[in-house]
């Protein structure tokens, strides 16, 4: 259980900038095995950000209190997942070669497609997030339980950081990863691809939510998952595999499905 705990603090450290205890260390071998807890340390990231969402939007007002969620996560993972999204946008939009591409991937500055693509995924973040209250059923009759009148967004919330990170772990059991695995943060992460028996405890954990929702909600699975791996197979056409930025794509643009379909289940099938 001791060494379980280790592993849950490492993912922990590795995801977030939340404080861990100090026995948790760099371990390369904890860190591969942590990959586990992805979706559950999504949880988290979620749980502050729908807390920070509840408290403005009580006090304040609803798009304040979206902008504030959104920032609240930024603070939470350091802007992890959107940093190798830009990275990614810079290093596919401006190279032509594997060479070029990983070459500007590793380049601490960002450019102008990086700046672009992190302020598109943040709109369309903000405005997506916008819509999800305004489908809530429970807002029709409400209660003086704040958590129960938003019990479905905040809902909708734990399920999308879930999936969203349990889709990078389910490309690195099919494809490759690539560049200086020697100089990269990844490569304890990526050095060993985990096992289809390794993958269910993520992918229950991820999925569990659904449990507490109408049964059509499952099907926002399907446009996510063929959403990150369609960009795994992009990837592994330009450089032949992914990188940790890469990764950090794929959890954005899985986020993004995640809400675009839920929204859309929410007007067109309940």
């Amino acid at each position: 259980m001791k060494k379980e705990l280790r592993i849950f603090f490492t993912a922990m450290m590795f995801l977030t900038r939340l404080p861990v205890p100090r026995f948790t260390d760099h371990s390369a071998d904890y860190l591969e095995r942590s990959v586990k807890y992805f979706p559950l340390i999504g949880w988290m990231v979620a749980g502050i950000s729908g807390l920070t969402f509840l408290i403005f939007n009580k006090y304040i007002s609803e798009d304040i209190a979206i902008a504030a969620s959104i920032i609240a996560g930024l603070l939470t993972t350091g802007a992890f997942h959107e940093d190798g999204f830009a990275d990614v946008c810079d290093g596919f939009g401006g190279g032509w070669t594997k060479e070029k591409i990983l070459l500007i991937m590793k380049d601490s500055r960002l450019g102008s497609y990086g700046v672009i693509g992190m302020m598109s995924v943040l709109l369309c973040k903000f405005l997506l997030l916008k819509e999800l209250p305004k489908f809530t059923p429970d807002l029709q009759t409400p209660s003086v339980n704040i958590f129960y009148n938003y019990r479905y967004l905040l809902l909708t919330l734990v399920a999308a950081h879930g999936v969203s990170r349990l889709m990078p772990v389910w490309v690195m059991r099919y494809y490759d990863y690539v560049t200086d695995p020697d100089g990269s943060k990844s490569k304890p992460v990526a050095s060993r691809k985990p096992t289809i028996l390794f993958l269910i405890v993520p992918t229950i954990t991820a999925l569990l939510p659904f449990v507490f929702m109408s049964w059509q909600f499952v099907l926002v699975v399907i446009p996510v998952v063929y959403g990150a791996f369609s960009l795994a197979r992009y990837f592994k056409k330009w450089i032949g595999g992914y990188t940790g930025d890469c990764l950090g794509a794929i959890q954005q643009v899985s986020e993004l499905c995640f809400y675009l379909s839920m929204i859309i289940i929410w007007r067109y099938v309940i």
